[in-house]
């Protein structure tokens, strides 16, 4: 009876080397062209070798309030902290999260670095305004708008748009109006049975004054919301610098297709108790209720009873975060307690908007807990400084490789370059996807990683060496020897990986570079010794060089005293005959 054949797995692909050398050939030329195609043909560099500054800022929350710190919040922190980065004109900063209660904000060269911390460490301003104009985000023409002294001495104003939904206006030079999609929605609710307040005179519910003289504060005011372009980044984030509260101001919407002149401030962010997006089942819409507190509702109920009673546009409140109105809906009903804003919200846009309102009732403010400054002079020679110990480590295992392995050295070599290769490329085009910047540490892991990667080869040739020293030819013995490195090299890249994942997952700030690179280049070098070097030590055992045993190739069987070749033995089995006994 025949003996079963061996699956063809069990010799470990030994036929078909070519398969997965042109798998990863393909990766190695797809990557390649992405990163060419991309523009991005180098890593994004981080602060320390590109230059500028690195600012650490630590979460606090006041005491009683131990959850305001929690990821909603920190990520909505985030979306600030990121928005006033941006209005300073910085290109390419990066903000993120580092931990539980950690932000890092990392500003590249070219920024006024004392005007970033002070912009960065502040608490966020939330502010409920009534609006008294709104016009298209451009410069407005002379005369379309004028806010005029009123008797109490604050400004009002004649809107210039005759829609009443300013998401239906045109938007043009000639007639000014609002068209950002988070604008005109609805607040809606309902209205307790508590004492109504008197309404006092605000700047937003006053009708414009028949006639008199403007102030030269309410003429200034007019002149700054007459030329105020609202499309300019720029323009946009210094709109309301050194406003105060109680005073009225000029803010453009968060997309700039809009402009506001607003009235002083009625309620504030910290008279929000709660908010959140919901979704109304009967209706099938998304909205944000709110929530205040007792001394908020007061307020509230007073706006909104006078707000009520306006027209369009000003019967709208701007809900102003920063100088940036992040929404302005209408006010249909007097309220308080609690209120509704529904509108044309999706379930992103909605949830967005709780965070915001939620973020200004929270006790959540930030310390500077670290702040790096590196000249790109510095930042440029520790680059350098990087890249000759990454030289002279290589050097180092090159060198070790040549004496010991000898011919061995140039599958060691080549497993090195795609390596090299692959690790680059997805370093470019990690920057642009994810953010990725190359720091020093992380070029410190990727130096750690030319170890990993030879310490993978020196075990797979170390077992074909046991193999040749035992008797066997060189092909079975790369064969048989594959298994047995396979298992040690998966164990020892395991525990790597793992160090790697729970050091990024412990550690914030430039440490997780590290962790980074080295989980990434750990992994790398396990698809390189599978779909590279062992293919490539197949074709390789093929070749009269290698296959003879050649002094120079590094598998002499002499000098690594081999004993004699392995032969079968049949078992000789002799049959003895016991005489018979007389």
């Amino acid at each position: 009876m025949a003996a079963p054949k061996k699956g063809r797995g069990s010799t470990g692909g030994q036929g078909k080397p070519g398969r997965a050398l042109a798998l990863i050939l393909i990766a190695m030329v797809a990557l390649t062209g992405g990163m060419f195609l991309s523009g991005h043909t180098t890593p994004r560099l981080g602060i320390d070798l590109a230059g500028g500054t690195s600012i650490t800022l630590k979460a606090k929350s006041q005491p009683g309030k131990p959850d305001a710190i929690n990821e909603t919040n920190m990520n909505t922190a985030v979306s600030i902290i990121e928005r006033r980065v941006n209005g300073l004109g910085v290109s390419e900063a990066e903000v993120q999260t580092q931990g539980p209660s950690n932000i890092i904000v990392n500003i590249p060269k070219g920024t006024n670095s004392k005007q970033a911390r002070e912009q960065v460490g502040t608490t966020a301003q939330l502010y409920f305004r009534p609006v008294l104009t709104v016009t298209g985000g451009t410069p407005t023409p002379e005369g379309s708008a004028s806010p005029s002294a009123s008797g109490s001495g604050k400004p009002s104003a004649t809107p210039s748009a005759k829609a009443s939904d300013p998401e239906t206006a045109s938007d043009s030079k000639t007639t000014p109006s609002a068209s950002a999609t988070t604008q005109g929605r609805a607040v809606t609710g309902a209205l307790k049975e508590d004492a109504t307040p008197s309404a006092s005179a605000s700047g937003g519910s006053e009708t414009p004054a028949a006639s008199g003289t403007p102030d030269p504060a309410t003429a200034a005011l007019e002149k700054k919301f007459t030329a105020l372009d609202c499309t300019d980044a720029a323009a946009r984030a210094k709109a309301g610098d050194g406003v105060k509260p109680e005073d009225p101001t000029v803010a453009c919407s968060s997309e700039g297709d809009a402009k506001y002149l607003l009235g002083p401030a009625e309620v504030s962010g910290t008279d929000v108790d709660d908010a959140k997006a919901q979704f109304d089942q009967q209706r099938g819409i998304w909205l944000v209720s709110m929530e205040f507190t007792d001394k908020g509702s007061k307020k509230f109920q007073t706006i909104t009873k006078k707000l009520s009673s306006q027209q369009s546009p000003q019967n709208q409140f701007a809900i102003s975060l920063d100088g940036e109105v992040v929404s302005a809906p209408q006010v249909n009903e007097a309220l308080s307690g609690s209120a509704e804003i529904s509108g044309s919200f999706t379930q992103q846009s909605a949830e967005d908007l709780a965070n915001v309102l939620s973020y200004g009732a929270l006790p959540l403010s930030f310390s500077e807990d670290t702040v790096t400054t590196v000249t790109a002079a510095l930042g440029g020679e520790q680059l350098e400084a990087g890249l000759i110990a990454g030289a002279i480590g290589l050097g180092l295992v090159v060198i070790y490789l040549v004496a010991y392995y000898r011919g061995l050295a140039l599958i060691a070599l080549l497993s090195l370059l795609a390596s090299g290769i692959l690790t680059y490329t997805i370093m470019a085009l990690l920057g642009p996807a994810i953010g990725f910047a190359l720091n020093l540490p992380a070029v410190c892991g990727a130096i750690v990683a030319i170890g990993i990667t030879a310490d993978s080869f020196i075990v797979y040739f170390e077992r074909i060496r046991d193999e040749i020293r035992e008797g066997r030819t060189l092909r079975p013995a790369v064969e048989r020897a594959w298994p047995r490195a396979r298992r040690t090299i998966l164990v020892s890249d395991f525990v790597s990986f793992l160090a790697a994942a729970v050091l990024f997952l412990v550690t914030v700030g430039k440490v997780q570079g590290f962790a980074f690179t080295l989980g990434l280049t750990t992994l790398l070098d396990v698809v390189v010794v599978f779909l590279f070097t062992k293919p490539v030590m197949t074709l390789m055992a093929r070749t009269k060089f290698f296959a003879s045993g050649h002094p120079w190739s590094g598998l002499d069987p002499k000098r690594l005293g081999a004993k004699p070749p392995l032969r079968r033995s049949r078992r000789v089995s002799a049959r003895t005959d016991h005489p018979k006994e007389a």
